[in-house]
């Protein structure tokens, strides 16, 4: 290879290197700040304003649509709370994130998502931010996006989850590919998913079924030949 090609690319790959360090700090310590923002603001206008989820009840999803009022408040209120609390601190975000992905689905299908489309022109007017109705569901899939990556990546490495595990002396995360990997993928998005869109919500979970069924059977198959040799 060209001597200037062979340097270029060593000095991508440097750049490259640094960029995913400062990336596994970075990024999702943004995150973290800035959801743990919303949620807290959200939570304190529950916190200290009135309790209108019974206007909406009916529109609310199962199980949350049977479920008083008073207590779902006082649910989506303290989850907000605590979850933004646990965000900043970086401790159990993986776990925090996904409730408060949950809590956002259910908002979306209860509040921002159209409550009748026929085509997509119909459904890609509720994607903005804007007084005018047509769902507005722009924020809340914006709110989603952010979580995801605190979902399957974690806190980052400035967080209490990530002090903790050095503490403990327990070895770094390697990544897994393979179809468990990619069950627990389907499953983490199928169970949100069906607060909003319960058939694209099963169709993941079918997957996911799926995929575990393929991945057990892979290893239990390599054990069984290696016994029979």
């Amino acid at each position: 290879m060209n001597p200037i090609a062979t340097r270029a690319l060593d000095l991508w790959q440097s750049l490259t290197a640094r960029l995913n360090g400062a990336g596994e700090t970075i990024p999702p310590l943004v995150l973290r700040l800035i959801m743990g923002w919303e949620f807290w603001e959200s939570g304190l206008e529950k916190l200290h304003g009135d309790n209108w989820f019974a206007d909406i009840q009916s529109r609310f999803p199962f199980p949350f649509d049977v479920i008083p009022a008073n207590i779902s408040w006082g649910i989506a209120t303290w989850f907000e709370l605590i979850g933004a609390v646990m965000l900043w601190l970086g401790l159990g975000t993986r776990l925090f994130a996904f409730v408060l992905l949950f809590l956002t689905f259910v908002a979306t299908a209860a509040v921002h998502w159209p409550s009748m489309w026929t085509m997509w022109s119909d459904l890609a007017k509720g994607y903005a931010i804007t007084d005018m109705g047509h769902g507005n569901f722009k924020l809340p899939l914006l709110f989603a996006v952010m979580l995801l990556p605190l979902i399957f990546s974690g806190g980052g490495k400035f967080s209490l989850d990530h002090l903790i595990a050095r503490l403990a002396g327990m070895p770094a995360h390697r990544a897994l590919y393979g179809p468990l990997t990619w069950a627990i993928a389907a499953a983490t998005l199928a169970i949100p998913f069906l607060m909003l869109v319960p058939t694209l919500g099963i169709a993941l979970l079918v997957l996911a079924l799926a995929l575990a069924v393929a991945g057990w059977r892979r290893p239990t198959q390599r054990a069984t030949g290696q016994n029979t040799r």
